[in-house]
């Protein structure tokens, strides 16, 4: 999984499909980019070259010269075995919408299989059915994305709006806000329970934003019909949040933007020197945040999105940098713990397309095989996979 190799995306789907079948995998963490393991077999070498997946075909002498050598105490390498391959679920709403899930697009593209879930699954239970949970471009503020100063006559738009209130009231909730609200709360338990949460794009940000405001109304009346708490920003309880603490809210509905989370455009400056550094962990002492970061570079250029990066200073100390922009206030790539389960969150739309708008067409996943932006959403997809070593006593 190094430059070598053809198609980085796919090979963490051939992978996921053989851990589905029963075929053991080990992930050789840090040892040519963090490459995978697995027993061989004709079918399984024929799928990697019908895939366009670079393999190579070992001895049992070279196999365990390569173990002996991951292992070894000179080496920020280590081994982990992958057992189960996770049932993963991702939140959409249904119908089209005007932007692209990235985590969707490349979940097809390396042909990994997922189901599709919104807010009636998720209130009447169904998240104990998986064990990965994705959220992308979603607002669980209730305030449709901010998009209403530039779109609110747009029938997209429009059509959106009677959907998520159509969804409310059929749910008995008399306000789309309070719809979201039990939705975080849900998720929040499935992650105490031992999920796991992936997170990119406004859904990161909106996410804590709910759980903070749990109490208090923050939507103003084009929402949801009336106006929100004056004192909305003191009545904010940060003890409920994942990741983020001691935010100040966007109160103005007319401003695209939810809190002073998000990094703003002139912050980052232009586009060719916009890059997120990797954090380098120890494989053998730290080996969640080591899979997580896997990749064949440690610098990856930056791409936008509603929320962008994550503020540094409003980052609370239990959780994980995993990714940053080096010598600034910048953070791409967070993980965290709740419970007995965990959360991940990575700013951004799309690695493949700098400036996603609206309407946009999707990004062609076949031009960007060996993208290491989006490799760390696939090492998400494999991290819950990994056998949980035993606490050293």
């Amino acid at each position: 999984m190094d430059l070598s190799q053809t198609d980085h995306l796919k090979a963490y789907g051939i992978t996921f499909n053989a851990l589905e079948k029963g075929i053991k995998a080990d992930w050789l963490l840090n040892y040519r980019g963090g490459s995978f393991l697995l027993d061989y077999s004709d079918e399984l070498a024929l799928t990697c070259q019908i895939k366009g997946v670079a393999f190579e075909k070992l001895s049992t002498q070279q196999a365990v010269d390569i173990y002996s050598f991951v292992q070894s105490d000179e080496q920020n390498m280590d081994v982990v075995r992958l057992e189960k391959a996770p049932k993963i679920a991702v939140y959409v709403p249904p119908g089209f919408q005007p932007w692209d899930d990235a985590v969707t697009l490349v979940l097809e593209y390396a042909e990994v299989p997922y189901d599709k879930v919104w807010v009636d699954e998720i209130l009447k239970g169904d998240l104990k059915k998986y064990d990965w949970l994705h959220l992308h471009h979603e607002d669980f503020t209730g305030q449709y994305g901010k998009f209403y100063a530039a779109f609110r006559g747009a029938p997209w738009y429009q059509q959106m709006q009677m959907t998520y209130e159509n969804e409310a009231k059929k749910l008995g909730f008399k306000k789309v806000s309070e719809m979201e609200k039990a939705v975080v709360l849900t998720i929040k338990k499935f992650i105490g329970q031992g999920g796991f949460l992936f997170a990119m794009c406004s859904a990161a940000d909106t996410y804590d934003i709910a759980l903070a405001a749990q109490n208090v109304d923050i939507v103003d009346k084009m929402f949801d019909g009336d106006a929100p708490d004056p004192n909305a920003q003191e009545k904010l309880d940060f003890s409920q949040t994942l990741a983020f603490t001691n935010f100040k809210l966007e109160m103005n509905p007319m401003v695209y933007e939810f809190s002073n989370i998000d990094i703003q455009p002139s912050e980052i400056g232009p586009q060719k020197n916009d890059y997120f550094t990797l954090f380098d962990f120890s494989a053998k002492f730290d080996p969640v945040p080591t899979m997580l970061t896997q990749d064949h570079v440690n610098v990856i250029h930056g791409f936008m999105g509603q929320t962008t990066a994550f503020r540094k200073s409003l980052i609370k100390k239990s959780v994980v940098i995993m990714g940053e922009r080096a010598g600034t206030d910048q953070v791409k790539y967070i993980h965290g713990n709740y419970g007995r389960g965990t959360f991940t969150f990575y700013g951004g739309h799309d690695p493949e397309d700098y400036r996603h708008a609206v309407n946009d067409p999707p990004t062609d996943l076949s031009l960007h095989k060996n993208s290491p932006g989006y490799r760390l959403i696939l090492n998400n997809i494999l991290f819950p996979a990994a056998k949980k070593k035993k606490q050293k006593t």
